[in-house]
């Protein structure tokens, strides 16, 4: 069976590979897992593992989903774990002895641009898949229930690689799916909505001496700007997943000091919680362009909605987190806390495209540390998370117990 640093050393070997998003994409990180899976298969060759499909799916040109998948003996849902293989940018900033790619380990900890977003993560869950391919050699049988490991593509961009997954049968409403983002410890089960506006205004240009003949759509969009900010001071929190943001994460506009800018856009992204929703925060930007439109006269404003992901709620009923909170518990004796993510993850985005209200995170590291220079991960928290995938893999597809609200 795998030892206590299989997950550790893994991690190392992964976080080497640059597939940074955008960058050098997931090609090389896809072949290097495809081969560590195929390079087990042949050391345990044992006829029952001939039933273990390896498959790949192209999403984008020379981006492909990988999906090992170990059938079980019943038609319960599979238990599924899914990974994404990119990472964002490498960046500046790291610490001149702490390069993106060099895997340097310190104090107990890994460093690297992916370390716990989430090649960590990732290891882990190939460290269960190793561990499964293992018992089910050793004990000459499959499990009750199915397992697959779904390695994905481009979820630091569009997330077109869970998207492509869904759409191709691999995942749906059904499956038991976990995904090992970095959780602090935590089993995080719920997400804030993602909705992303492109806002644009347009205005007339005239000299700077001048305004009055021209329309400045700068100054109007930053109407725009404080009235959104007003308006999401005033929406209601969520009990659970507290207030929505906003924030305007890039803006441009305009040609030369001098001139009246004619146009200005901005990029704005909002995490919204219940009952707050795309339709309401459509209404609040058209809102404050009609706004903007009546304190600069002449400037006319229009939007696209370019993102848009519901928020996901808890379901105190999820048969996979009372699974996953009895594996949790028992590695690390203790009462696991059970919150939210912030961010929104691959299986965000299959709860809120299928209904599947199996679908949650746990993972190493921690998400302050993401896409940061200095990322990394501590080696603890690498082998505490191998222990519970690993658990949760033996209590669920073969432990009877794990047919509780299948």
């Amino acid at each position: 069976m795998v030892d206590e640093d299989f997950a550790w050393r893994l991690a190392q070997e992964l976080v080497r590979i640059d597939s940074s998003d955008p960058g050098a994409y997931e090609g090389e990180i896809g072949r290097y897992i495809k081969a560590l899976v195929e390079a087990q298969l042949g050391r345990l060759s044992h006829p029952v593992l001939h039933a273990v499909q390896v498959e790949e799916l192209e999403v984008l040109p020379g981006r492909r989903n990988l999906m090992v998948t170990v059938p079980g003996l019943s038609d319960e849902p599979r238990l599924v774990y899914i990974c994404h293989m990119d990472t964002v940018t490498l960046g500046d900033g790291w610490d001149a002895d702490i390069t993106p790619l060099g895997a340097v380990v310190r104090d107990g900890k890994l460093y690297g641009r992916g370390a716990c977003d989430m090649k960590g993560g990732l290891a882990c869950a190939i460290a269960a898949l190793v561990h499964t391919l293992e018992r089910v050699a050793a004990e000459g049988e499959l499990p009750r229930r199915g397992f697959s490991l779904i390695c994905s593509v481009d979820e630091e961009d569009f997330m077109r690689g869970s998207e492509t997954a869904i759409d191709a049968g691999w995942v749906g409403s059904r499956e038991w799916v976990l995904d090992t983002e970095p959780t602090d410890g935590q089993i995080q089960v719920a997400h804030k909505g993602r909705t992303w506006f492109e806002i644009e205004m347009a205005g007339v240009t005239a000299h700077a001496s001048q305004p009055w003949k021209g329309a400045d759509a700068v100054a109007a969009m930053a109407e725009v700007v404080c009235s959104l900010r007003r308006a999401f001071v005033a929406l209601p929190a969520h009990d659970e997943l507290g207030s929505s943001t906003i924030t305007f994460g890039q803006i441009e506009g305009g040609y030369r000091p001098y001139v009246v800018p004619d146009r200005a856009k901005v990029w704005v992204d909002m995490r919204l919680t219940p009952p707050t929703d795309t339709a309401a925060a459509t209404r609040m930007v058209e809102q404050a362009i009609a706004v903007a439109e009546a304190a600069v006269p002449g400037c006319h404003g229009s939007y696209t909605v370019t993102g848009d992901r519901p928020a996901i709620e808890r379901d105190p009923n999820s048969p996979l987190l009372a699974a996953l909170k009895r594996a949790a518990d028992d590695v690390t004796d203790a009462d696991t806390t059970v919150g939210f993510f912030t961010g929104y993850t691959d299986t965000a985005v299959i709860a809120g495209k299928t209904g599947n209200r199996n679908c949650m995170s746990y993972g190493p590291g921690s998400l302050a540390l993401a896409h940061k220079p200095n990322e990394y991960v501590p080696h603890a928290d690498i082998v505490r998370c191998q222990q519970v995938l690993i658990a949760l893999a033996d209590n669920v597809l073969w432990d009877a117990s794990g047919q509780v609200g299948a």
